[in-house]
């Protein structure tokens, strides 16, 4: 049975009837209760003791109902009042378009799970395609091994991916668009040193490099590309910030003359020597959200900033129109699950665990081998519905709520 149960029906209670204009529903209730590990056996006898604290809820005042929940908010779990995954807006008759971009630095896990499923979801309810991208185009930290195992989880855990898009082999089509930016004079090649733009940057001043002419940004750009020219780390490719957004005085430091492309000469796991310019995640995502038509994006909260810039380069392009609608999810924090891709990878080189299916690990893998099914996260997810409030949880908690969903599952 759940731990401090009477409370937590207690404070559940309130908070569903705070939510309601102060009158509780018996069923979101039970629905959170579920969420806390409350098993289809228990409920005939948690239901009177639900429908005794909604009599006596119903006697308070809705500020008192307010009062009293804030004695009893710190026992439950963050979660939206609204149970299950909201409709969305704007959907075109033909059906969504999603994608779900797990970083390529090492195997899918617990948390890749329970964040690309939103996206699986809404295109099995409504229709349209669900992408997979590989997010590659960083040459130092690609796991090598990502195209066959990303390939291989997805496909046991979503059922519906509708294409694997692999970063690294559309680099001319970032080039292209990265020549578009130049030409438009919407990007221009910054040989500042790092240090220097940032002082430049942090004073609201324009670096010398954002004046350059036209002719100045097409020579240095072919310069970066050849491989006798600039030497990484000399250069890289920026973002202006037009006018309307304030240029380099943007009052977020975050948007003022980001950076597109770099050159990066390590070896590629996949592309090997082939290129040396590789563009960073702005550039790349925006690029591939725009040829792939996304229409809705549910993405982690710490890419707001992302969304912002990204947007900025719609807008640039004349594709401000197209922008996706998009959500930003609260993160599972797990306060005793190793997620960590480099902690895990240096724990596998000393012997600790045996590789990535080790079932002691997180991964997608293990827990594949430990018999979950794809229907247990499905349903975790459902319950817990979109949300931006982080959801702080340790193994036993959450293994509870997941095992519980897998026996039905």
């Amino acid at each position: 049975m759940i731990t401090n149960l009477d409370k937590k029906i207690k404070a559940y209670t309130l908070k569903n009837a705070i939510h309601y204009e102060g009158k509780p529903n018996q069923g979101a209730v039970i629905s959170a209760l579920f969420n806390e590990g409350l098993k289809k056996e228990n409920v005939k006898e948690v239901i009177p003791k639900i429908q005794r604290e909604i009599k006596e809820i119903l006697k308070l005042s809705l500020e008192e109902q307010e009062k009293e929940f804030e004695k009893f908010k710190d026992i439950i779990s963050e979660r939206e009042s609204r149970e299950g995954l909201p409709e969305l807006p704007n959907v075109p008759k033909t059906g969504v378009v999603m994608r779900f971009a797990p970083a390529a630095s090492g195997p899918m896990h617990l948390g890749h799970a329970l964040t690309g499923m939103p996206n699986s979801l809404y295109v099995k309810k409504y229709g349209g395609k669900f992408y997979l991208r590989i997010e590659d185009t960083n040459p130092e930290k690609v796991f090598k091994d990502c195209y066959k195992v990303f390939k291989e989880d997805c496909d046991w855990l979503f059922g519906n991916v509708s294409e694997y898009i692999i970063q690294s082999d559309r680099m001319k089509i970032y080039y292209n668009y990265a020549e578009k930016l130049i030409n438009s004079g919407n990007a221009y090649v910054c040989t500042c040193s790092q240090e220097s733009f940032k002082k430049f940057a942090e004073s609201k001043k324009d670096c010398p490099c954002r004046s350059n002419s036209l002719k100045e940004n097409k020579e240095k750009w072919e310069k970066m590309l050849d491989k006798k020219g600039f030497k990484e780390g000399e250069v890289v490719l920026r973002f202006k910030v037009p006018e309307k957004h304030e240029g380099m005085k943007n009052p977020n430091p975050a948007m003022r003359d980001f950076p597109l492309a770099r050159i990066c000469e390590k070896i590629h796991p996949r592309q090997k020597k082939k290129y040396r310019v590789w563009p960073l995640m702005n550039l790349s995502v925006t690029i591939d959200d725009i040829e792939y038509n996304m229409t809705h994006v549910i993405r982690a909260k710490e890419h707001m900033d992302n969304a912002k810039r990204q947007k900025m380069i719609y807008e640039v392009l004349g594709l401000e129109n197209k922008f996706p609608w998009t959500f930003f999810m609260g993160r599972y924090k797990f306060t005793d699950v190793p997620l960590s891709k480099r902690k895990i990878v240096a724990a596998i080189e000393t012997g600790e665990y045996e590789g990535w299916g080790d079932i002691r690990l997180p991964t997608l893998n293990a827990l594949k081998k430990r018999g979950y099914k794809p229907e247990a996260f499905e349903k975790f997810v459902e319950q817990r519905g979109l949300t931006e409030v982080d959801k702080v949880i340790d193994s036993k908690d959450i293994f509870k709520i997941i095992d519980n969903f897998n026996k039905g599952a």
